[in-house]
């Protein structure tokens, strides 16, 4: 039935959007790290074996394997797998669109943050956009390339819920806003300006704080494209077709070759649907079918 699965899987990703916004957003103890860490346990306990260390520039340099999925984006897809994939189908992963990057800071605090509403403090997520004429007018700034005084943004304490994430009496967050792709301007000043809005005395608290631009983002992970960290642009065309218009989307025109990266329906987002589905592409193609993944039928490529 993949004839049915993208639309499904789009259709996931847009259920998954909203009802985000309609129950408590989960924090994982200990860090976001203990997330991966139970799934490469649970892919050992399957006789799965996983690699890390190694960059990956050709195909060739990968072990013989059935399949290949590609957890990466469509251009590392066409630059590894070279003249495995058709010429046609190289240019049309070029012309996929990542979209806005991100600006991040990090901070370490003396104490909670200071919001002026103290029921923000029960949130691990805060969304800090002042009105929605304020919120709509950054994100249009954004998508004409230019940089808004008074930034949308995500801001992160999770160890306001999470006392493992901070020494005691001391606190960590974190907060971004979306910038133009491949902007490496500052924007820590505007940042912080926007939540000491809603903050008074925030400043007072940072103890510490480290950022990252768009470049920085994609030095530590060349899947984020231009800083663009959702796996690319998902507005009403290329949510459902991405990475390119295909029946079954994770599969290329080599029956070896996969992706299953967030460039695949049904986008960014701590859901797994794109791997699941493209792990069902990728089994079928095996001539398993209705099979759980077990980890010896395929090979992921690392990111490189």
């Amino acid at each position: 039935m993949l004839p049915l699965t993208w639309p499904l899987s789009a259709a996931i990703g847009v259920l998954f959007a909203i009802t985000a916004h309609v129950a408590d957003w989960p924090v994982a103890k200990g860090g976001s790290r203990a997330i991966p860490g139970a799934l490469s346990s649970y892919f050992r306990s399957l006789g799965g074996r996983i690699e890390t260390g190694r960059r990956i520039e050709r195909l060739g340099q990968l072990p013989d394997a059935r399949v290949v999925l590609f957890d990466t984006s469509p251009e590392q897809l066409a630059r590894i797998a070279g003249e495995a994939l058709p010429a046609g189908y190289r240019r049309r992963l070029a012309r996929y669109r990542y979209g806005p990057g991100v600006f991040k800071v990090d901070w370490a605090l003396d104490g909670p943050i200071p919001w002026r509403d103290p029921t923000c403090r029960e949130a691990s997520t805060v969304h800090v956009g002042g009105t929605l004429e304020e919120l709509c007018a950054s994100e249009s700034d954004m998508y004409h390339g230019r940089l808004s005084e008074r930034p949308f943004l995500i801001l992160c304490q999770q160890s306001e819920v999470d006392p493992t994430r901070a020494p005691e009496g001391r606190h960590t967050g974190y907060a971004y806003c979306h910038v133009p792709h491949g902007s490496t301007v500052d924007r820590s000043d505007a940042i912080e300006r926007q939540i000491e809005r809603f903050a008074p005395g925030f400043r007072d608290r940072i103890l510490a704080r480290h950022a990252m631009n768009t470049a920085d983002f994609e030095r530590y992970n060349p899947n984020y494209r231009g800083g663009a960290i959702t796996g690319g642009v998902a507005d009403a065309l290329q949510l459902w077709n991405r990475p390119v218009t295909r029946l079954d989307p994770y599969s290329t025109p080599n029956p070896r070759l996969f992706i299953c990266s967030a460039a695949t329906p049904p986008g960014g987002g701590v859901h797994g649907q794109c791997g699941y589905w493209a792990a069902r592409s990728a089994l079928k193609r095996l001539g398993i079918a209705d099979a759980q993944p077990s980890g010896r039928e395929s090979v992921t490529v690392p990111v490189t």
